[in-house]
């Protein structure tokens, strides 16, 4: 049942089974009335959305996951320090114990929180950004103020704030995957979409990412900027076998063509939103896995995991594990592994866009914001 419901919400279907997809599209009609509905209650000020004393940047998507969200978020913080103002970073910390109450998970210098506390996306946004803190906590407009007042932030960066319309908003940015900008074009749970296309309107400017060499077919959207970003992936830690001893061997352009790879029998384990994607990746690196072992997106790994995976190495022969680093967040530490354990990682690049989307952002941010204040 899970694979067909897949298939008819990517758009990948192949006589599935009719009455299932009247369901859904049924399913979805009533999901659209309540998002319509929410929108329209926040428009007429019915429900309120607060406004924090400093600008606010959402990177959010209109289809749900898998469009690089948490990289994109991880560049513009590095970004907006860059430009001088004092960036923090508030997540919703997904799946983590904290997510209700709220909490700091990084103050820019330590990480205060373990993963099961802020959950995977915000402990590895933590582990990378360094002097820009990281808070989570459902109710965002809580946390930015902690930020503010803990912190003296200045700039409040909502990591999957799109759809976030208790706070406003002073740029919104929305990320669209290249291949499907709009999934099968469906709301939820016929389709991937989170909010009718319409939504696209609040945008301060589209950002398509996971792009190819050549432009691909754009839907059509309101006159917005527009950027292109690319997937660049690197090797953020190896973990070494048997030890747990971890080392960061630089980013992938001191091995560009991910060489290692090449002849070495891999199995490679993922649980994120598009695990396909992961695979493809490193078949585009020259990697041939002995074995892909995919989990659901955001998956905690237990001992059960790993026994199966230890079974796998040994079956296959596998000279080394490959995964992602928001899995490596969820089990950094916590065990040991007969072989080296390579942690890739992915860097968001707009090649020639990439002054000119700092000079955007810039901009709006020098509209109401001062560097200094």
């Amino acid at each position: 049942m899970y694979k067909q419901i897949k298939s008819i919400v990517t758009g990948k279907e192949e006589n599935t089974f009719f009455p299932l997809k009247s369901f859904l599209y049924i399913a979805s009609i009533c999901y659209g009335g309540a998002v319509r509905l929410r929108a329209s209650l926040f428009d007429r000020r019915i429900f309120k959305s607060e406004k924090l004393p400093c600008k606010v940047i959402s990177i959010g998507n209109l289809t749900v996951g898998g469009t690089g969200k948490t990289p994109m978020t991880i560049y513009v913080a590095e970004m907006v320090q860059h430009l001088g103002y004092r960036p923090a970073v508030v997540s919703r910390g997904y799946k983590g114990r904290y997510e209700k109450k709220g909490g700091i998970v990084s103050d820019g210098r330590d990480i205060l929180l373990k993963a099961e506390d802020s959950g995977d996306e915000a402990f590895m946004m933590a582990r990378k950004l360094k002097h820009i803190p990281v808070l989570v906590g459902r109710n965002r407009f809580r946390s930015g103020m902690q930020a503010i007042n803990r912190f003296r932030a200045n700039v409040i960066l909502l990591d999957d704030g799109f759809q976030h319309l208790q706070l406003k908003r002073d740029i919104d940015l929305i990320l669209l995957d290249d291949a499907r900008p709009l999934g099968n074009g469906q709301l939820l749970p016929r389709g991937m979409l989170r909010e009718p296309v319409y939504a696209m309107k609040r945008a301060s400017a589209f950002i398509f990412t996971r792009c190819g060499d050549e432009n691909s077919g754009m839907p059509p959207m309101p006159r917005r900027p527009l950027f292109r970003s690319f997937h660049v992936p690197y090797v953020a830690e190896i973990v070494r076998a048997n030890a747990g001893r971890s080392s960061a061997p630089g980013n992938c352009s001191s091995n560009p063509d991910f060489t290692f790879l090449r002849g070495r029998k891999a199995l490679v384990f993922s649980g994120i939103a598009k695990n396909d994607e992961f695979y493809r990746m490193l078949e585009g690196l020259g990697c041939c896995p002995a074995r892909f072992a995919g989990f659901p997106d955001h998956h905690w790994y237990s001992s059960e995991d790993v026994k199966f995976l230890l079974a796998e190495i040994q079956k296959t022969d596998a000279e080394l594990l490959i995964t992602t680093d928001k899995d490596y967040a969820r089990i950094a530490g916590k065990f040991s592994w007969p072989v080296d354990l390579w942690v890739i990682g992915i860097k968001i690049s707009l090649k020639d866009q990439t002054d000119a989307f700092a000079a955007f952002i810039e901009k709006r941010l020098a509209d109401i914001c001062p560097r200094n204040g």
